[in-house]
């Protein structure tokens, strides 16, 4: 079996990561504005002493530059374009549509900016890939609403999705709701707007704002479908493939346990239209009474009805699972936590490196779910050195990535469908977990260090060569 010839080979970004122009053209402020760069970005938003607000005599603020995208997009684009990629990820800032969040009407000159993305992608026949809402929800809905555990926001993220939808329902077939949006089991304050003070450390908040999120994006679906029936509109998740340390069975069932929690709850909702069985089992775990949580009928109907045409995933590393400990070395991975695979390698920032782990991925993904497989985020952060003349030996992720695309190719041997391929940060920007501009994914060098330092050039690496050839063979060439 080899890739479809209509694949859709590209990249993904995220608009908090790269675009920068935070305070311009009517942009309101959001979450990732409020959250300081390093190493330590996500321990601070997770302690009590984090009140949304900028500290700028003890923090800095990288995202508030980024790449600067918003002035660079043509550029950025073009290169994209040489590449040759069939698809470009991105996401819509939520505060340039509506700088607040509340708002009845949208800032046009937010929704101009990506009507010129959008046309720049289509000049090049590159498919525009939406992802509605990644990451940067406006400060507002958390400062006055309390974040996703508010029912407001099921509204306040309808009118911002139909707004994009219906301007772009001729020019953008793919689309995503929220993106990795069981990241909120170990990180609320990303996709919910929850840390300490307004309530991630009580359970129950997370798991109704979850719900709120469910029933934001089945509306978002089933409203886009009745728009028009060709949108293609999926969920996104994290996709850790998650193994038991050893054959001792409290190992394997808190590995099943954890798979069921992690990997499957929120896309059970999304693409089957109901909550799983373990449902009740894993409110229990945390101490939450379902009749705490404010979920209508009326709710359980809609989530039926919009139930999404694909998933869409991320995957870039493995776990491991052990609740027995002894002898046990503790993961580097600051994210997913677990203990240390020792038949993996892992990256400077402790993430296992695990091909095979990604085909199974995708087939567990594709077996429970049989739906179309997207995989839109996946790569390797790497601290790139610049040679003297300017060239970038990017080896390491060259080698990761075909890794990678041979085990994708083998999961689509093994019979599962899988749409695309859109590896993470096509171009360098700001890592989401950390906040560095040194943790580096691209094929493209940005000339930028982590204090936003430097002359903001585009360079090329090897890599980009190697992708430009991945996929005009269409995968054969790696």
């Amino acid at each position: 079996m080899t890739f479809k010839t209509d694949f859709l080979w590209g990249g993904a970004t995220a608009a908090n990561q790269l675009e920068g122009a935070y305070d311009v053209d009517g942009k309101g402020l959001s979450v990732t504005d409020v959250m300081p760069g390093g190493k330590e970005r996500l321990g601070i938003l997770d302690s009590e002493s984090f009140d949304w607000t900028i500290d700028k005599e003890h923090h800095t603020y990288p995202n508030h530059q980024g790449i600067d995208h918003y002035h660079h997009f043509k550029e950025d684009i073009a290169l994209f374009a040489e590449m040759g990629f069939k698809a470009y990820r991105f996401s819509v800032a939520w505060t340039r549509i509506f700088p607040n969040g509340d708002e009845m009407t949208p800032n046009e000159a937010g929704l101009k900016f990506y009507d010129q993305v959008i046309e720049e992608c289509l000049k090049y026949q590159i498919e525009p890939v939406i992802t509605i809402s990644h990451y940067e929800m406006p400060l507002h809905l958390v400062t006055a609403y309390g974040g996703w555990k508010n029912r407001a926001l099921i509204e306040f993220y309808g009118r911002f999705a139909q707004v994009l939808l219906k301007r772009y329902q001729d020019k953008v077939k793919y689309w995503m709701t929220f993106n990795e949006i069981n990241s909120a089991t170990f990180i609320p304050g990303l996709s919910q707007g929850l840390a300490p003070l307004n309530g991630s450390k009580e359970r129950k908040n997370i798991f109704q704002a979850w719900h709120n999120q469910f029933v934001a994006s089945a509306q978002a679906v089933k409203f886009g479908h009745a728009l028009n029936k060709d949108l293609k509109i999926g969920c996104m998740s994290i996709y850790s493939t998650t193994y038991s340390f050893d054959a001792n069975p409290v190992n394997q069932i808190a590995t099943q346990q954890s798979i069921q929690e992690f990997n499957y709850f929120c896309n059970d909702v999304q693409v089957r239209g109901a909550y799983p069985a373990f449902t009740h089992r894993l409110y229990e775990k945390y101490g939450v009474k379902a009749e705490d949580l404010d979920i209508t009928a009326e709710d359980l109907a809609l989530l039926k009805e919009g139930t999404v045409d694909y998933i869409g995933f991320s995957y870039y590393m493995s776990s491991v699972e052990s609740q027995t400990g002894e002898g046990v070395e503790a993961s580097g991975n600051m994210v997913l936590g677990g203990v240390k695979n020792p038949f993996l390698q892992e990256s400077e920032w402790g993430w296992a490196v695990d091909p095979d782990g990604l085909r199974y991925a995708l087939n567990d993904l594709y077996g429970r779910y049989q739906v179309p497989l997207f995989i839109v985020e996946n790569g390797l952060g790497a601290i790139d050195q610049v040679n003297e003349d300017g060239t970038i030996e990017d080896d390491y992720r060259i080698d990761y990535l075909r890794k990678h695309i041979k085990a994708m190719e083998e999961a689509i041997a093994d019979g599962v469908d899988v749409m695309g391929y859109t590896p993470w940060g096509c171009i360098d920007l700001v890592s989401a977990s950390t906040g560095e501009m040194s943790k580096r994914y691209g094929f493209i060098y940005v000339d930028l260090d982590d204090e936003g330092v430097g002359t903001g050039k585009r360079s090329k690496k090897k890599s980009f060569d190697w992708y430009k050839e991945v996929i005009a063979s269409n995968g054969k060439n790696l």
